[in-house]
């Protein structure tokens, strides 16, 4: 700690406030807020504090605090707020992209309103809706609007369609201008076509009020009036118009009958919100229910969410999205307490009375609930985000643009002569020693190849070491790409249960390593410097010369050979997006073959110590059953049947596992 940072400490009030974590360059890589700023700040810094990985270095990169005081907790939570949005701190948690967020404008302000989608929102006395996070589904929910809701979507100024609102006469010098006829879209049904008096104003707001109660979720209310001007036009005789209501009404059921998910513990307004995490990443999902109908769902992704618990995760979005949410509901349900979850409440009880014009109520509840309808729509909530976060994933994966940008940006970063077209990742997974095994993934123009992923059963190595692990599973991939004058390679057959080749099938097969295939333009080593290291000397003695680096899980930091310091990707870059990518393919295939094996181990020596079981007995269970949970489900009929099998065996297998369960 440097003298700099004592005299801060030494200064610090007992006050509310937040706080801003410089590094070296001047550059705010954290901001906090604390009831008490001297006990926070401090606590950063005490050795008796157990402070998270994640915390452990960003203070090793603390070279200046400064703080500000405030009145209270919430004006803490706001201005926190406000600098996490302007300067985007690296080790805060952050919503990707939320300044490139749509929303859906009424142009209340304009004389005859129109409906159209805006990348921000003002508070100009329009009304706005949002924020979606699908500029696509914002698109497809205008059209539907429109075909449900007959307003305008031309740009003319309409100023001088009617006499000014609100007066009763033409004002001296008006003059009414008209178009000459209406466009193709009042002949469609879509526009009342205000533009040629064929609507009055009274008439059009009328539309614009439909518009404004669909979007506020109060479906009964639009469905009520829109029967109300039916029967009204069936009374007048006008049945073409009646006609036209009734299919509006049929479309507007239409759809409720889609959202027609009912909490039955309640018909008040609520958001239910939960996560789903990746590697450094979550995804946040949220489903909006208004008067007990679901109405709508957005998702968020937040970025460097690594070693943050759940309750930080929520109270960070939680912050950022009601910070931009035009609607703050009466109870908000969560899938995990949020951080400070009474300032949050009294935060949003406030937003809520602005938005409601301290009209009733606006007391705002953060609930998390433990049993019952409302714990079934939590999952439900978090079953979606887990899909969001699969979907996101191979969404990057397949965009080409973007996969093309990362590889330039690797090519710059990490001083390669062209971007890596092929990429090679290695992974170790194991259980306390046990079970090692190796994976080895392969990435081409940025997508994975998944037909020359490889698995390697670690032979040479006892105990957990990964260094010597990572070097027999390099020397087993490259020892025949060593030499020119190496041979085709067969191909074994057949592949395992995923369509993938294991190295034990190969070398069997009497070849060697995948000689025939292309070296890669990049070799990524999962772990920091002593890993990139072992792997180094594997490479120097085999006389490859092929770019290696290792990845840091803990800060995304990548080491190169013969450099200290590890370099460091921006946090937004695709670049940083792709080898986490890779890395976490690298580690999900690994554990995965891990898994298998342990397994498998396991019951086999289960089998094994089973008096009268021997190999031909265990290979039939095996083979039938596949693990000692399907076995004990079976009956001893079924066990009795089987190829080799006695009732007696099979008694005694049933015995045997009935007591590895109790």
């Amino acid at each position: 700690m440097n003298d700099k940072i004592q005299s801060v400490l030494n200064s610090l009030p007992h006050k509310p406030g937040i706080y801003l974590m410089k590094d070296a360059q001047g550059t705010i890589i954290y901001v906090g807020k604390a009831i008490s700023l001297y006990n926070r700040v401090r606590s950063y810094f005490q050795e008796s504090t157990d402070l998270s990985p994640k915390n452990r270095s960003m203070v090793a990169k603390i070279e200046d605090i400064e703080f500000l005081v405030v009145r209270n907790e919430v004006e803490a939570l706001v201005l926190e707020s406000n600098y996490i949005k302007q300067y985007r701190p690296k080790y805060n948690v952050l919503l990707r992209d939320d300044k490139s967020y749509p929303y859906i404008k009424v142009s209340l302000s304009e004389d005859f309103p129109r409906v159209y989608r805006v990348r921000s929102y003002q508070r100009d006395g329009n009304r706005y809706f949002g924020p979606y996070t699908n500029s696509g589904a914002v698109d497809a929910t205008l059209d539907l609007l429109n075909k449900l809701f007959a307003f305008r979507t031309c740009r003319y100024d309409a100023s001088s369609w009617a006499i000014p609102r609100g007066a009763s006469e033409a004002p001296s010098g008006w003059k009414q201008k008209l178009l000459a006829r209406p466009c193709t879209q009042y002949f469609i049904h879509r526009c009342v076509a205000p533009c040629v008096a064929y609507a009055t104003r009274e008439e059009y707001d009328a539309v614009i009020k439909q518009v404004i109660l669909f979007l506020e979720g109060k479906h009964d209310e639009v469905l009520k009036e829109l029967q109300e001007k039916m029967e009204h036009a069936a009374e007048e005789l006008n049945f073409e118009e009646a006609a036209r209501i009734r299919d509006r009404i049929k479309a507007v059921e239409s759809i409720l009958e889609k959202q027609r998910i009912i909490n039955t513990e309640g018909q008040d307004d609520q958001d239910v919100i939960a996560l789903a995490s990746g590697d450094d990443e979550t995804c946040a999902q949220v489903f909006f229910f208004r008067n007990g109908k679901l109405v709508g769902r957005e998702y968020f992704i937040l970025q460097g969410t690594r070693e943050s618990t759940q309750g930080e995760i929520m109270a960070s979005f939680m912050q950022q999205f009601y910070e931009n949410s035009l609607h703050v509901p009466a109870e908000i349900v969560v899938e995990a307490e949020p951080d400070d979850r009474a300032v949050l409440q009294s935060w949003l009880k406030e937003r809520r009375k602005t938005m409601i014009a301290a009209q009733g109520n606006a007391a705002v509840t953060i609930s998390m609930p433990k049993r019952g309808d409302k714990v079934r729509l939590v999952e439900m909530v978090k079953q979606n985000a887990q899909e969001v976060l699969e979907q996101q994933r191979i969404k990057w994966l397949t965009d080409s643009q973007k996969t093309q940008m990362a590889l330039e940006e690797l090519q710059e970063a990490l001083n390669l002569v062209a971007p890596p077209r092929r990429i090679e990742c290695y992974d170790i997974s194991n259980t306390q020693g046990t079970n090692s095994v190796g994976a080895m993934v392969v990435f081409e123009g940025g997508r994975p190849k998944n037909s020359e992923y490889r698995r390697f059963k670690i032979k040479t190595v006892e105990g957990p070491n990964d260094f010597a692990s990572h070097q027999e599973v390099l020397r087993r991939r490259f020892r025949r790409a060593a030499f020119k004058d190496a041979h085709a390679v067969p191909t074994p057959d057949p592949p395992d249960e995923e369509g993938v080749v294991t190295t034990e099938q190969i070398e069997e097969s009497g070849a060697e390593m995948a000689h025939d295939w292309t070296l890669p333009d990049l070799i990524i080593i999962d772990g920091g410097k002593g890993q990139l290291s072992a792997a180094m000397e594997v490479m120097q003695e085999l006389h490859l010369d092929i770019p290696t680096v290792g990845l840091a899980k803990e800060n995304e930091e990548i080491f190169i050979p013969g450099s200290s310091e590890p370099i460091i990707l921006p946090r937004t870059s695709q670049s940083l997006y792709m080898v986490q990518r890779i890395r976490d393919e690298a580690h999900r295939f690994g554990i995965t073959y891990h898994r298998k094996l342990r397994s498998d181990r396991n019951f086999k020596s289960a089998l094994d110590e089973i008096p009268g079981i021997g190999p031909k007995r265990k290979q039939a269970l095996m083979k039938h059953f596949g693990s000692l949970k399907a076995i004990s489900a079976a009956s001893i009929d079924e066990l009795a049947s089987l190829d080799g099998m006695t009732r007696d065996a099979a008694e005694k297998v049933k015995e045997y596992i009935g007591r590895l369960e109790s």
